[in-house]
Formats: structure tokens, C-alpha cells, sequence
């Protein structure tokens, strides 16, 4: 993680906790005083909230908007993933409040995360939320757009690339292949899943959150019928220099992730579409590691000063 004193994430009008996704305290600057506190009349203007999507993980991949808001911004509240090297190369000015969560640990409650943002903008701030992926793609942008509207502060959006689709590709997969799938189901692994019918679908199917279940979801797949010779892949940590993936039957896939020990953040793939020659022929287990994934990773992403943990 970007190299920052350590400060609370409250604003101190919230009386918001103060955790760290990563576990190295919050990335933040004093929040000290900011000439939008105050005015002639005593009460600050209404500042905005702008939640933007960071993309999977490399700075590059950052849109050109998400790049000048954060420039431009009095509050930056983050996550552990996406683009987190970025956030060394803001303003002095610009407030870090890390709010990163980790799989079964989140040390700041979404609640909590939502009055952050609300009490940062009713301060006169301007405040982006940086998010990994896209904020509306399994990112609870939309709870967050609904408590700034609730509250009356303004609230945009900017799209960010999801992982469920910038992990494939950087693994040379397609979602969608002419004759093979004309379509793509993204799901939860965090949530219930309808195994019958993701077991029966034509189309390619991609699994956010959901190592925890790996071997659950690949098996129940299975189990209701799709074909346990299905190409599938994992891709852990796309667009990052520690990219690393497994592509395997699916029946093999749990245990050929645990035999080369990968984990969160991470991705799954299945479909046939994993098979290409492109992504290399499944014919047994393949790994690939980020020596072979080194053309994904800019040198922006190899300048961060920490690995992304899982």
C-alpha cells in the first residue's frame, strides 16, 4: 500500500470506526482543516461525491476522467484493490482515508463507509470514492449513490473496467467467442448461486468473490451436470506484476489452485471460451505465472510499494 501517515477515517462528525482492509491502519492524511469548512454565512457549501471505478489494478487502466478527478479531489476514500499505487502520486493536499475491506474481515461496515462519504461532501468537500473493477459491477456503488442522494448530496458516477472482464482478457480470455458463447453470467461467490442454472447455461460464467467456495461451486457445477471436462481458469491479481493463473479441466480446478497455492483477490472463468488456443488448449492443468504475464503489468503497477494482499 501507498506509504502514508496514519490517520482516522472518521471525519469526526460520524463517529465512524477507524479500520484498515490491509491491515496497516488507515492510509490517511491528517484531515486537519480545509479552506471548504467554512463560510462568510458559517455553513459550508455542499460538496459532491464522485464514485469512480479504478479498474483491475494497473494505473494505466485508469480513465482518463478517474485520473483528473483524483487530482482534483479534497477526500479520497479507497479500497484495498485497484489502482492503489496511483494514490502516492496525488496532491499533498488530497486526504487518503482507506476503507479496504478483506475476505469475512471489514473492519469498516459499509454503513460506516456511507456516512464517510456523506460527511466529507456536507463539509463542502470534494470527495471520490475509488473502488476496484467497475462501482456498479458487485462494487455497492449503488448503496453508496443511494445514501448521498438520501442525504442530499450530489452523487455522479464514472465506470471503471470490472475484473470480470479485465481478468480474462488479461489472461488472453475472451468472455464471448463467435460459436462458443454469445454471452456472459457474472455472480457473486459471496452470495447463493443457482448452480442448476449456471450448470446449464451456454454461456461463459465468471465468479467474483468466490475462492472461499471454490471447490463448492466447481463440484455443485458438476454435479448438476455440466460437463466436468469444461475448460475453466482462476486468474489471480490481473494487471498487477503478481498475475498468476491456473486453467484446468473443471472437475480439476479446485485442487490445481490449491496444489499452486493461489488465492483472493482472484477471478474464475468457465466455459469453453478458457479453451481457446489463445488462452493456451486445455489438455490438463496450466500455470502461468507473472514472468509469462509481464506485457500486463505496467511499470506504474511495478512502481507500487507493496504487493496487493489477498
Amino acid at each position: 500500500m501507498p506509504h502514508r501517515p496514519s490517520g482516522s477515517g472518521s471525519t469526526g462528525t460520524s463517529g465512524s470506526g477507524s479500520g484498515s482492509g490491509s491491515g496497516s491502519g488507515h492510509v490517511s492524511r491528517s484531515s486537519g482543516s480545509s479552506a471548504s469548512d467554512s463560510s462568510p454565512g458559517g455553513t459550508p457549501p455542499v460538496g459532491e461525491v464522485w464514485l469512480v471505478g479504478g479498474g483491475p489494478g494497473d494505473p494505466d487502466l485508469l480513465t482518463v476522467r478517474a485520473r483528473r478527478l483524483l487530482d482534483e479531489a479534497d477526500v479520497v476514500v479507497h479500497d484495498r484493490l485497484g489502482p492503489v499505487s496511483v494514490l502516492t502520486e496525488l496532491p499533498e493536499s488530497v486526504q487518503l482515508v482507506d476503507v479496504g475491506k478483506r475476505p469475512h474481515h471489514h473492519p469498516v461496515p459499509q454503513e460506516e463507509i456511507d456516512q464517510l462519504l456523506v460527511d466529507h461532501a456536507k463539509r463542502g468537500r470534494k470527495v471520490v470514492r475509488l473502488k476496484g473493477g467497475d462501482p456498479f459491477v458487485l462494487g455497492r456503488g449503488g448503496e453508496e449513490m443511494a445514501a448521498c442522494l438520501e442525504a442530499g448530496v450530489p452523487c455522479h458516477v464514472v465506470p471503471g473496467i470490472s475484473s470480470a472482464m479485465a481478468a480474462p482478457a488479461a489472461a488472453g480470455i475472451p468472455v464471448t467467442h463467435r460459436g462458443l458463447a454469445t454471452g456472459v453470467l457474472t455472480v457473486s461467490g459471496h452470495d447463493e448461486l443457482d448452480l442448476p442454472a449456471l450448470a446449464a447455461t451456454p454461456h461463459t460464467v465468471v465468479v467474483l468473490m468466490g475462492m472461499g467456495r471454490l471447490h463448492e461451486i466447481t463440484a455443485g457445477l458438476v454435479r448438476h451436470g455440466r460437463d466436468p471436462q469444461t475448460p475453466a481458469a482462476v486468474i489471480q491479481q490481473a494487471w498487477t506484476p503478481w498475475q498468476r493463473e491456473v486453467r484446468s479441466p473443471l472437475s480439476d480446478l479446485a485442487g490445481a489452485v490449491a496444489r499452486e497455492g493461489l488465492t483472493n483477490p482472484a477471478v474464475i472463468v468457465v466455459g469453453a471460451v478458457a479453451g481457446l488456443p489463445a488462452a493456451g488448449q486445455v489438455t490438463g492443468v496450466q500455470v502461468t505465472g507473472a514472468a509469462d504475464q509481464g506485457a500486463g503489468a505496467s511499470a506504474a503497477a511495478g512502481a507500487a510499494t507493496g504487493r496487493l494482499s489477498a
